[in-house]
């Protein structure tokens, strides 16, 4: 699964809070609560992000293990 605890690390180290990305830079309040809440965004969106934040993919998401997704692959393979 792909979460966005690396997106609050940085907007902190840049000094960009939630309020800047939605008044000053556009990102509407709903991507906003999506990236809260670890749901699907698109690459435009990453892009935007990167831009806004001079910064690369990696440092806005992260990819991890979705326990659920493992109990299902350990299931699956007995």
């Amino acid at each position: 699964m792909m979460v966005f605890d690396p997106l609050w690390k940085t907007m902190k180290e840049k000094k960009v809070t939630i309020y800047a990305l939605v008044v000053k830079h556009g990102v509407s309040r709903g991507t906003v609560n999506k990236l809260k809440h670890n749901k699907n965004v698109t690459l435009v969106t990453i892009e935007h992000l990167c831009r806004i934040l001079e910064c690369q993919p990696g440092d806005i998401v992260a990819y991890v293990e979705d326990a659920e997704q493992d109990a299902d692959k350990k299931e699956s393979r007995q």
